[in-house]
């Protein structure tokens, strides 16, 4: 195995004791290569010229020279209560490198088997969930929304129970930081003022280090600030794909705004404000439509545990640029969905109204932008066909042409804008579950396939036209659990 072209690091372990505890994997039996990504490996200076000779690693049977594994200790709030028990209970931090071009990545073996933090778990995780983890992250990355990274998938002998036996897999994620909100929250409750300091410093310095030269006040403030900043925007692209995370606990939110921990997750098919995707949230806390509050939430309770180093002055500062970043990263995106280059002020009330529209009449979320971004070209029959009553589609576009009117493109460049931020194909929760039956049965071509398909969500990708159709019956509102 050539490794090139990268260089190894460990500073998560220059902080405080308290924050890991050394583990080795616990290896897994038979390892088959599912999915190499040859593309991001390149990326970050790995030289690969058979994945095969991965598997070991991703089964936990080797380590390679340089890997000293942890397993990260954080706190969080799940479902608004708190919880001092968490860590990584089934991934390993493995080390920390850095490619050709500057950029840090953690690699994160998860199903690396029990730690301190599994509490009651294996430590396992199952090739039907890592699965959906590698397909989510790659297909968020190639929408272009910030996430977290798959660089390849192992698949195992061994059985793993869940609801029923399943299949043992693990999933070496990428990122450039694992550290989430849980993380301070740990610190500040639990290690004290110093701890916090460590903890915040750090962070600045690996990827935050504009900020590193400011006076310490100013540089916690700007820093909070533009942690704030990133989450707002993130969830307002999560928004305008229609993507619902599942389980957004402050211990799942990325401190640098990647997408982080794939879950019972789902993109919108028919459009419904109040859409549940985890079954296990019976009470909606993480719908489609509480995602933007809940991001605010979490925003809070990292803000709560900085308290021991910034003024309160400083911290409610901070949050208040939530709302501003969400609502104008969000409306800045919709007129772009929506093909409006000229700013005007009752472009709000024309996102709205499309929205109720959309949720009344349960209208495929997806397929309507891009029938609207080929509606010079293609005609209105893509949308209309779209509503069980055409006269409502017909109303709403002859308000819509009205506000093109005020545009100055042409027909063709606002398509081709459109289109470069309408994806045609998304991951369909009935796609992955397609996928996960050919896996389990022991064929990952389609996996394969779909994933080349998710590489070009924007393109019309011709021969590929049956991945962009509408879900069948069985595969609309799937439940996902969030088992792993």
């Amino acid at each position: 195995m050539t490794l090139t072209d990268f260089r190894v690091e460990h500073r998560y372990l220059n902080l405080p004791d308290a924050f890991y505890s050394r583990v080795y994997p616990t290896p897994l039996h038979q390892p088959r290569m599912v999915c190499f990504n040859s593309a991001l490996a390149e990326e970050m200076g790995v030289a690969v010229d058979e994945p095969e000779q991965w598997a070991a690693i991703g089964a936990g049977q080797e380590l390679l020279e340089g890997m000293d594994p942890v397993a990260m200790k954080y706190t969080g709030h799940q479902f608004g209560m708190y919880n001092p028990d968490l860590g990584d209970g089934r991934g390993l931090l493995l080390w920390e490198t850095v490619g050709p071009d500057g950029r840090r990545w953690d690699w994160h073996l998860l199903g690396a088997g029990q730690t301190p933090f599994s509490r009651f778990g294996d430590g396992r995780a199952v090739l039907r969930s890592s699965i959906r983890e590698y397909l989510c992250s790659e297909a968020m990355h190639f929408l272009g929304i910030p996430t977290t990274r798959a660089l390849f998938l192992v698949s195992c002998k061994d059985p793993v129970r869940r609801e029923s036996i399943e299949t043992a897999a693990t999933l070496m994620r990428v990122a450039q930081s694992h550290i989430r909100f849980g993380h301070f929250e740990f610190a500040a409750h639990h290690q004290g003022k110093d701890a916090l300091q460590a903890l915040t410093d750090h962070t600045i310095g690996l990827y935050f280090s504009d900020l590193e030269a400011l006076p310490e006040r100013q540089r916690y403030h700007r820093w909070l600030a533009e942690v704030v900043k990133r989450t707002a925007r993130l969830i307002a692209d999560w928004q305008a794909v229609g993507f619902c995370h599942g389980v957004m606990n402050s211990d799942n939110m990325s401190i640098i705004g990647d997408t982080f921990d794939y879950g019972p997750y789902a993109f919108l098919d028919d459009f419904d404000a109040g859409y549940i995707c985890n079954h296990t949230d019976q009470g909606g806390r993480y719908a489609y439509n509480r995602q933007p509050q809940i991001g605010f939430t979490n925003c809070q309770f990292l803000a709560r545990a900085m308290a021991p180093l910034m003024e309160e002055d400083d911290i409610l500062d901070a949050l208040r640029h939530y709302e501003q970043a969400y609502n104008d990263h969000f409306l800045d995106t919709l007129r772009r969905k929506l093909g409006l280059a000229e700013t005007r002020e009752k472009d709000i009330d024309l996102i709205m109204e499309t929205f109720s529209m959309l949720h009344e009449h349960h209208v495929d979320y997806t397929l309507f932008f891009r029938g609207l971004s080929n509606l010079a070209s293609k005609g209105p029959a893509p949308i209309r066909d779209l509503f069980v009553d055409r006269q409502v589609a017909d109303n709403w576009l002859e308000r819509y042409q009205e506000r093109l009117k005020e545009e100055s493109r042409s027909d063709a460049e606002r398509e081709t804008a459109m289109r470069a931020i309408n994806p045609k194909y998304i991951l369909r929760n009935y796609l992955a579950q397609q996928v996960i039956q050919d896996a389990q049965g022991g064929n990952y071509e389609p996996m394969h396939k779909l994933l080349e398909v998710l590489k070009l969500p924007f393109d019309e990708q011709p021969e590929n036209e049956a991945y962009a159709a509408m879900p069948p019956d069985w595969g609309r509102h799937l439940n996902i659990s969030c088992s792993s």
